[in-house]
């Protein structure tokens, strides 16, 4: 909040939120909710909440109401046709393929840069796919504090309200609080820490001064690659050729010939961290609950499907029996489960594999994914 009497400062000229383009970067394979998530339907294409609507649905549904249909998606070429079928009003040229992938600063760099040589005065904001977040309408007020924000000349970020001291997640040190009309949230980022010991993160939860970076950023395109540019020149040597071609003709021959030579590099290191150094970051804390639902205990605690008892069930046509057992059952099968006398358990069956864990465990299934990658047992990843 606002810390002194001061009046914000005062807007004039068109309305930011009128040059407001969203950008869904829908990638990662999601190894920690293996075999649910492969590498040909990754997590962002399922239901993993029990809702009806898969995860990158939701997103593009939650974005919608600000930013209308101008909404760039990022994501790998084996992702098309699902991505199309469960996002049909998605124009073709608002679709960008990855050949390979590069990590979060050339795809996010990719859409500013398209964005840029379409309109250099757009404000674009970046969402992954495959993160829950309720109640929308708190998401959409915090994105529209951050496009206000953005429109002074910032990168902004939205900080997630830390819960418990996470030593997953890296932080934002909040400074001091700025004076903008429209977004009397935001605040100056003092610095981004990386993701700390229990003891760090408990004193940073103790200090209020913190959120969780959730990898969310609104920012004018054109300072994001100002950034880029400075701190990663063949990045965006590379990303500006591809997007000059991306209306044209050559689009696809010059992304085969470029895409495989950029650098991978995250977002944050090669413009979020060395812009907060430069004081043109901002954040926007965050009052929306928030998941990236990394593991199946994640899937556990968020879902709102039907209980078998004290057992949780995600499939269509589940067929589950439970005596005297709690947990979790997401099946992709026809085939009868029966759970006796097994507590907090999770599995997740489906055609061609079968993973049996506990929640307390959940986060332990990516070390399954990287023995089967040793034994060459790549079918089924």
């Amino acid at each position: 909040m606002n810390t002194d009497n001061s009046a914000p400062s005062v807007r004039t000229g068109p309305d930011p939120l009128d040059k407001f383009f969203a950008v869904i970067p829908a990638g990662g394979v999601g190894t920690r909710l293996w075999p649910l998530s492969r590498a040909a339907a990754p997590k962002f294409l399922h239901d993993l909440t029990g809702t009806g609507s898969t995860l990158i649905r939701a997103t593009y549904d939650r974005l919608q109401p600000i930013s209308g249909n101008r909404i760039l998606l990022v994501t790998g070429d084996a992702h098309r046709e699902a991505v199309c079928r469960q996002l049909p009003e998605l124009a073709d040229d608002d679709l960008v393929l990855e050949t390979e992938p590069k990590d979060s600063a050339a795809a996010i760099g990719l859409a500013a840069a398209i964005l840029f040589t379409r309109d250099p005065e757009t404000i674009m904001g970046s969402f992954a796919a495959d993160h829950v977040i309720s109640p929308d309408s708190e998401f959409q007020d915090t994105v529209r504090e951050a496009i206000y924000t953005a429109a002074t000349g910032k990168i902004v970020t939205i900080g997630i309200n830390p819960t418990h001291p996470s030593t997953g997640f890296g932080y934002i040190q909040m400074g001091k609080a700025l004076e903008i009309a429209g977004a009397p949230h935001a605040h100056q980022v003092a610095k981004f820490v990386e993701k700390p010991s229990e003891e760090v993160a408990e004193q940073y939860l103790a200090s209020g001064d913190y959120s969780w970076n959730a990898g969310m950023f609104v920012a004018p395109v054109e300072l994001m690659l100002r950034h880029l540019k400075a701190n990663e020149p063949k990045l965006y040597d590379g990303l500006m050729e591809i997007a000059l071609a991306w209306d044209t003709p050559e689009r696809i021959a010059v992304k085969n010939r470029i895409w495989p030579t950029l650098p991978k590099i995250a977002i944050d290191y090669a413009v979020a961290e060395p812009a907060a150094d430069a004081g043109d970051v901002a954040v926007i804390p965050a009052d929306f609950s928030w998941d990236d639902v990394g593991d199946f205990a994640a899937i556990a605690r968020l879902s709102s499907a039907k209980e078998v008892k004290d057992v949780k069930v995600i499939g269509e046509s589940p067929r589950v029996f439970t005596e005297d057992s709690t947990g979790i059952v997401v099946t992709d099968t026809k085939r009868v489960i029966a759970l006796i006398g097994i507590q907090d358990v999770v599995v997740v069956d489906t055609p061609d594999a079968l993973l049996v864990t506990t929640r307390a465990h959940a986060q332990l299934v990516k070390k399954a994914v990287d023995g089967l990658k040793l034994n060459g047992d790549t079918d089924v990843l």
